[in-house]
């Protein structure tokens, strides 16, 4: 059995030589044939510790993205850079223990293909609890249509020829978790430890949960246009019957009824389901214009690694482009 473990890195320029250390303590203890993989996808000085990281241990390896892509592009990076047989993706901010990985290497026996760690306790606040179950439970999972939605998470575990089923994926919007769904329904978990957050600061907001959200809905799923047809038939529902009833006050002579009032309503509601119509069109069209444009997941600019057999440093005199 062989391991990779990969880890996008932002701003974690203090904590990743913490982390290193962690992982060269636990994962030799698992197998012999094991790499890090860590894939910097900030500005900062972090690339300058991953780097010297990568020269300093035999089975760790650095990869640098050109500029910010987002978490999810970092980590498919980092997914087509793995050598063995098994990956584990885990975040940089060690509330992901290393002394955990044993649990999910076992969790993930022969039945299954992917493994998700839940947490022993929730180590979040409130509103990010359920902020993050919203995402899950009703985007992902009752929308998407997404088997096992609510135990996703950033820790995992699961088989290398996986990836197979996504090696075509490209464009700016990826998500890790739906294209995995992609590929198999052999998926468990394994209860572990989650540590507080000890350094910097976490960049979870409520406006990039969103925005995620909005990126996976509309690009893995058509049901938002589903949903604009079922809105046309409300609103034309709702139009016909305020037309029957203003009919059958015209034929009872009751002509009472404020013209203003009425005309201004329809006005508003339809141009209201029309506007959101456009909306949505417009994301999804926007969406096919910058997939045709070719714009990329990730472009990397550096990668330096160790592994024996492979040459100590290899700095890209080209973008490599996915």
């Amino acid at each position: 059995m062989s391991l990779s473990v990969v880890v996008p890195c932002y701003r974690s320029a203090r904590i990743l030589p913490t982390l290193v250390e962690r992982l060269n303590g636990v994962l030799p203890g698992i197998t012999p044939d094991h790499e890090v993989i860590l894939v910097v996808d900030s500005t900062d000085n972090t690339w300058d510790v991953a780097s010297e990281l990568a020269g300093k241990y035999e089975h760790v390896q650095a990869i640098r993205m050109a500029r910010n892509y987002g978490q999810h592009n970092a980590l498919i990076a980092g997914i087509r850079a793995a050598s063995f047989e098994r990956i584990i993706t885990m975040d940089d901010d060690l509330q992901h223990p290393p002394e955990e990985l044993p649990k999910l290497v076992d969790a993930l026996t022969d039945d299954l293909d992917v493994v998700y760690a839940i947490s022993e306790q929730e180590e979040h606040s409130a509103f990010r609890n359920l902020t993050s179950w919203g995402a899950k439970t009703l985007v992902m999972g009752r929308t998407m249509g997404i088997p096992n939605a609510d135990v996703l998470g950033a820790l995992r575990i699961f088989r290398t020829f996986l990836r197979a089923g996504f090696e075509q994926v490209s464009g700016p919007h990826v998500s890790v978790d739906i294209v995995l769904s992609w590929t198999t329904t052999r998926v468990g978990t394994a209860t572990v430890r989650m540590d507080q957050r000890t350094e910097g600061r976490s960049g979870f907001t409520f406006k990039s949960l969103m925005k995620h959200a909005v990126n996976m809905i509309l690009g893995y799923s058509t049901k938002p246009l589903r949903l604009v047809t079922y809105l046309g038939f409300l609103i034309g529902i709702c139009g016909l019957i305020l037309t029957i009833r203003l009919v059958w006050l015209y034929v009872v002579g009751d002509t009472t009824v404020a013209g203003f009032t009425t005309v201004a309503s329809l006005v508003t509601v339809f141009s209201s389901a029309q506007l959101i119509g456009i909306g949505v069109l417009g994301e999804y069209l926007g969406r096919v214009h910058a997939h045709g444009m070719g714009r990329p997941t990730y472009v990397v600019r550096e990668h330096v690694n160790s592994p024996v057999g492979r040459p100590a440093s290899r700095a890209v005199s080209h973008a490599d482009v996915a």
